[in-house]
């Protein structure tokens, strides 16, 4: 099986399916086409990490390349060491995916997210033959080094936040010393739950995906909030002092509220994913907001972000990109900029939530069809138009392929649960009759 870039990197069960060999010949084929001078190299907490580091080494070895390895940190970071000093860099974590599954990211040199074209190239030289061998060796950089100075960047782009309790849920993935140590440089009340990665606890019952036990941890410590890192740091999602979790549409528009308050909002414009509620765009246009939107994928809304010179934007599920401030979305950053927001504003992150934006009932529903249908949203255009308009305005359809899977997937919001059921029910019938 030839594993193929996703959304966000490859990714799938580690050493069965995501082979030492294949990792070798995966990076041995970045090396040929972003060049085979120095390398960063980066990995989570995952007890896979340090067989697949080793392969990395071995594929960027065999390419000529000279590979430099960082040890655990987010993924964040290794961007931010990517754009410091203008190299490649290879990130070794499957974000969100539970302990047993791992992945690879690559980033061009500056950091930055790799184009659909260079992930073609990538793909195109891939040399199967192209073996991990134990003998390749990196230079190792002293981690303390790159994550301290990590911390005191990402610290330099606060302020004190004197008086405010914090619940840091990080997941037992890569933040769990970087984000203890920001927001305890800040002076703020830190408290630290799932911090003690042990290869196989990343992400479980914990993080970005599942914020129950930080929501309860907020709530017995009398928090004012709380922020859930993903496996490798660059998602986060909050909860407020009630319990509640603030995704990440909401985060992004409290963010472009606080950005034009401080007057560096660019363009006066967002950039989002089709992913994003409804709710969201229709409270940005009452903000006076210019909303752009993209494929699902963070890589796309960066792209968007650079093309138009805009400063804020990212993904419903907690990407949170600050443009001006980071190469790619960056959980630490976002949850500092967020709890920078309440301990200003003096209000409560519930009633700041409440009051940017109303979120429309939701209805996700996936159908399997016997092959990929990457145009069927044109194919189904009429459908689609007649949705929209039993709608009547107070609703959004969305029909889009899997990027991955034979799976079409029908989304609708409306101004009710019970709408947005019936009109989802009825394209997936649709759906089904002509594609199952």
């Amino acid at each position: 099986m030839t594993l193929r870039f996703g959304t966000d990197g490859v990714r799938a069960e580690a050493l069965t399916v995501l082979t030492t060999d294949y990792v070798a010949a995966l990076t041995h084929a970045a090396a040929k086409v972003l060049g085979d001078g120095q390398w960063l190299i980066g990995r989570d907490t995952r007890e896979s990490g340090p067989a697949l580091e080793a392969a990395a080494v071995s594929g960027l070895s065999s390419a000529g390349a000279d590979p430099h390895s960082l040890g655990v940190l987010p993924t964040p970071a290794l961007a931010w060491m990517s754009d410091r000093r203008g190299l490649p860099a290879v990130m070794i974590t499957a974000s969100h995916n539970p302990w047993q599954d791992n992945g690879i990211k690559i980033f061009a040199p500056g950091g930055l997210k790799l184009s659909d074209e260079m992930e073609r190239s990538i793909e195109a030289a891939l040399d199967l033959t192209v073996k991990a061998t134990p003998k390749a060796t990196a230079i190792t950089v002293t981690q303390e080094d790159v994550l301290d100075k990590y911390v005191d960047h990402i610290a330099g782009l606060g302020r004190p936040l004197d008086g405010l309790r914090v619940v840091l849920d990080c997941g037992n993935g890569s933040t769990f010393e970087s984000a203890p140590a920001v927001f305890r440089a800040l002076h703020a009340d830190v408290v630290v739950i799932h911090d003690t990665p042990n290869g196989r606890n990343i992400n479980d019952n914990s993080g970005a995906t599942n914020t129950a036990s930080l929501a309860q941890a907020v709530i017995e410590r009398t928090a004012d909030l709380g922020l859930a890192f993903d496996g490798d740091g660059d998602r986060v999602i909050a909860v407020d002092h009630q319990g509640n979790a603030i995704d990440g549409d909401r985060m992004i528009a409290l963010a472009a509220l606080q950005l034009r308050d401080e007057g560096a909002l660019h363009h006066d414009t967002v950039v989002v994913t089709v992913m994003s509620n409804l709710g969201f765009h229709k409270a940005m246009d009452a903000a006076g907001v210019h909303v752009v939107t993209t494929a699902v994928g963070d890589r796309y809304v960066l792209e968007a972000l650079a093309a138009g010179g805009y400063s804020i934007g990212g993904e419903q599920s907690g990407h949170v990109i600050y443009r001006d401030l980071a190469t790619t979305g960056d959980g630490l950053l976002a949850g500092l900029r967020l709890a920078q927001f309440v301990h200003d504003s003096h209000r409560p992150l519930a009633e700041l939530a409440d009051e940017v934006m109303t979120t429309y009932p939701q209805v996700l529903i996936n159908v399997k069809v016997r092959d990929r249908h990457p145009q069927v949203a044109d194919e189904l255009a009429d459908d689609i138009a007649s949705a929209d308009r039993a709608l009547g305005g107070e609703g959004r359809v969305l029909i889009r392929a899997s990027g991955t899977e034979p799976l079409i997937r029908v989304m609708v919001e409306a101004r009710t649960q019970a709408a947005a059921q019936r009109v989802a029910d009825e394209l997936a019938i649709t759906v089904l009759q002509r594609f199952g």
